[in-house]
């Protein structure tokens, strides 16, 4: 019996990726790159450190995810291929960049804003929709 839950607990304890396994954004672009690099693959868990954490930016990733979800087999294996193309890179003050980038799945160019909190760059996605 001992066994068997030691093997559950190895089980359970490697399946399980932790917010300490990614690096901290050094620059608004590390974090913007992450970000889009997490949603393109589906790794929503990666793509949520990236994020500044509150209500509306959660509603929106969940909607993102939600949308990765329903994709066929073939169009996520499309998505997790796609690379990222940055048209733009622009500071808007010391504390906020914007990145203009697309990607080679889908060519519509789209704004995605960075913002540093406490020595820390992170999206704010809900400002990529207004």
């Amino acid at each position: 019996m001992k066994w068997v839950l030691y093997i559950f607990l190895i089980g359970i304890c490697s399946c399980k990726q932790h917010k300490a396994d990614f690096l901290p954004a050094e620059t608004g672009l590390d974090a913007g790159r992450e970000f889009i690099d997490g949603c393109l693959k589906g790794d929503f868990i990666k793509a949520r450190y990236y994020m500044v954490t509150n209500d509306i930016n959660e509603a929106l990733l969940n909607s993102t995810e939600a949308s990765y979800r329903e994709a066929d087999k073939e169009g996520r294996q499309q998505l997790r291929t796609a690379s990222i193309n940055i048209k733009e890179l622009k500071e808007v003050n010391d504390s906020t960049v914007a990145l203009h980038y697309s990607n080679t799945l889908d060519t519509t160019s789209k704004w995605l804003y960075i913002i540093k909190q406490e020595n820390i760059w992170k999206v704010d996605y809900k400002k990529s929709f207004q």
